[in-house]
């Protein structure tokens, strides 16, 4: 698998942090945004061994590069959960991959203590190409407080020439004292016409690109997943009033997981609009044209992220949409019942 192509609005951030210097780098934004894409980026130009003159960026073609492109450098440890691992093509250790292959367990959603441990044992380890070593850490809040724990030391005093960053989508859910031994960066928003144009060049329709990004909430890398997954446009407008009707099939090409998403950015937008705002998931006419009430949507809200909670493993996932959807009817219903 190759390394991904930097998004045109990362170019900017990456030249500023090349600039700086620090051993421990925190890039925090919503997701969306390319904080991976960005710490990849950053991890190549600190091993290239023939770096840009202008900018110090990674060549792209020297043995550092291919080897970061092929997965296999010996200087860069990737800590990820391993259902991610296997999603961007970087290897498991050999006891994990055969412990999934012989289905003796599931793959890790969480960063697990023992990756982390091996990575504080490369920490300490001598440089294989001597351009240091970099130790890269996405998405950052999947750590637990254990995996934590068992990098703060290193963190705190590293040994000789490594340098990490760690990429989060949810940077609050870090440890405090994780947050307080790294240098915070925080991703830029692209503009609209930058986003559309980015989607434009991935293959998306210009027809489904405004709608796809309102969809995603201004995120380009997160529209473009909707389009792959195709994501019909006209079908997420439909939405609101379709599980306003208890249409259950609104939802039917969607996960749990998925689904309680799109039902979230619903109570969003009508918390907004019931505040005065204007909403972002959803154009204003697509809205139920009733608002409920303030109470009944914290009580939907506060319903939803405990559903999410176990949306990965559902009993029943058809049982669950249709619960899903009934709630979002009786919500959505409750503001034409207030006197």
């Amino acid at each position: 698998m190759s390394t991904p192509a930097l998004s045109p609005w990362l170019h900017r951030p990456l030249a500023e942090l090349l600039r700086q210097r620090g051993h421990a780098w925190l890039l925090q934004g919503p997701s969306g945004l390319g904080q991976y894409e960005l710490a990849l980026a950053l991890a190549a130009a600190w091993l290239c061994e023939q770096p840009k003159e202008e900018g110090g960026t990674a060549c792209g073609h020297c043995p550092s590069c291919h080897a970061i492109e092929v997965r296999t450098h010996a200087d860069l440890c990737v800590l990820m959960p391993e259902v991610a691992m296997q999603e961007l093509g970087w290897p498991l250790d050999e006891k994990a991959q055969a412990d999934i292959d012989d289905k003796k367990r599931k793959p890790s959603r969480e960063i697990r203590v023992e990756a982390m441990r091996d990575a504080v044992g490369f920490a300490q380890r001598t440089s294989a190409r001597g351009r240091g070593k970099v130790v890269l850490v996405y998405p950052a809040e999947r750590m637990n407080t254990i995996t934590a724990n068992a990098l703060l030391k290193t963190l705190e005093e590293p040994v000789g020439d490594v340098r990490f960053v760690l990429a989060s989508e949810a940077a609050w859910q870090l440890l405090p004292t994780i947050r307080s031994r790294c240098l915070g960066f925080t991703l830029p928003w692209p503009g609209t016409a930058e986003a559309e144009a980015w989607l434009a060049a991935q293959d998306v329709p210009a027809a489904d690109a405004t709608a796809l990004l309102r969809a995603a909430g201004g995120r380009p890398s997160d529209a473009l997943r909707l389009a792959r997954s195709g994501q019909s446009p006209k079908a997420w407008s439909l939405l609101p009033k379709a599980v306003s009707r208890g249409d259950v099939a609104a939802l039917a090409d969607q996960s749990p997981s998925q689904a309680i998403g799109s039902l979230q950015k619903l109570c969003h937008d009508l918390m907004a609009v019931g505040n005065g705002a204007a909403p972002r998931f959803f154009e204003a006419a697509d809205l139920p044209p009733a608002v409920p009430s303030h109470l009944a949507l914290a009580r939907w809200s506060k319903s939803l992220a405990n559903a999410a909670r176990t949306a990965e493993h559902p009993y029943n996932p058809g049982l669950m949409l249709e619960a899903l959807v009934s709630e979002a009817r009786t919500t959505l219903n409750s503001a034409a019942r207030r006197p």
